[in-house]
Formats: C-alpha cells, structure tokens, sequence
C-alpha cells in the first residue's frame, strides 16, 4: 500500500540562496530533503534539480545529480573506520578525473578551513559532536555543489558549537556560490536565512 506524505508542494530554490525549512516532526521535511536530493524516487508530479526531471530518472541520471550535492545529516554518517581526511575525500572520489594527490590537498585544505587542520589524521571516535559535525560539512563542500541539504545539523550541539557549525556553512558555502536548505527546529539559527519555509502535515503553509 502506497500512502501520500507530500501534498501540492510549489517550491523554487535559487543559486546562492538560504533557505530554512521548519515543521513539526512526522510533517514531510526529511521526506521533501531526500526527494531532492534524489535519495528517493518521485513518485508523481515533477522535481527538477539543477534543470534535471527526476519524476522517472534512472540510476544513472540520480548518481550524477547527486553529485552536484552536498548532504550534512544530523548524524553525521562518517565511517568510524576511515581518518577525518579518507571520510572527506570519499566526496571527491565521486567525481572522474581528479589526480591522487588533488583529492588529498583539496581534502585538507577545506579541512583547515573548518578549523579541523591538526586532525586530519584522527578518527571520528576520538572526535568531539561539533568536531564530527565540522568533519560532515567539509565533506559535503569538498567539492564545491551546487546545493547543500542539511537535515538537522545543530540538533546534536550545544548552542555556541550549533551557531559556529551553521556560521561555517554560511561562510563558505556564500564564497562557494551554492545554494543551502536546511531542515531544522532551532530557533536559534533562523536568523542566516534568506527565505523561511515552513511544512504542516505534508503541505507548505507559508513562505
């Protein structure tokens, strides 16, 4: 049985926009997020990502959406079995072409910008929350997208590590030109926002 989460969804997103996407939880926030972000397939109606439909896209044409994407989760997803530089550079190996040595200095390099240059070595469990959370959001930027989605990422982090972790993503991803929205219940960040969109029982309410 196929139940409807999303309904009459108009959404546009511009390049180098903030967008902030507030709702209840069980509302339809994570669901719209991994729909664009073409980690769910669309059922009906059309989303086009980067001018790509991908109500019937294959696998093939999913993949190289994606990686045009940046995703930072609330839990991080980082590999507990590779250092903070592999667990970035797993980003860039996505892409063809790009020579060894590259995927290594672009790796540290955006990890120096987090703040995080003297542990690029480590491993995730012997990082903090915020650190973990730094490490997430270089990957996601590593290689430049064009669209950051973030589901949730200060819920883990006491408010001064949430409001550095959210300037951060601000920062760079203003100097890298791409566009952000971001799923949260913080009220504390709201205030980085170019546009406030708020989801209700599956439907945008307001804008």
């Amino acid at each position: 049985m196929v139940k409807q989460v999303l309904f009459n969804i108009n959404l546009s997103i511009y390049p180098g926009e903030i967008v902030i996407m507030t709702g209840h939880s069980g509302s339809g926030k994570t669901t719209l997020l991994s729909l664009i972000g073409g980690l769910r397939s669309v059922q009906e109606g059309s989303l086009q990502n980067i001018g790509i439909e991908l109500n019937g896209a294959n696998e093939a044409i999913l993949v190289k959406v994606r990686r045009y994407i940046g995703y930072i989760f609330q839990a991080h997803n980082l590999l507990p079995f590779l250092t903070v530089r592999q667990n970035v550079q797993m980003s860039i190996e996505l892409h063809e072409n790009i020579e060894p040595q590259e995927i290594r200095a672009k790796s540290e390099a955006i990890l120096q910008a987090v703040g995080l240059g003297e542990r690029v070595n480590y491993y995730p469990d012997n990082l903090s929350g915020g650190q973990k959370q730094r490490v997430a959001i270089a990957r996601a930027l590593v290689s430049h997208p064009k669209l950051i989605l973030a589901d949730e990422p200060t819920a883990a982090l006491d408010s001064k590590t949430g409001r550095d972790i959210v300037n951060l993503m601000q920062c760079l991803a203003k100097e890298q030109g791409c566009t952000i929205l971001l799923v949260t219940h913080d009220n504390r960040i709201l205030d980085i926002a170019d546009r406030i969109i708020q989801m209700e029982d599956g439907r945008l309410v307001s804008e």
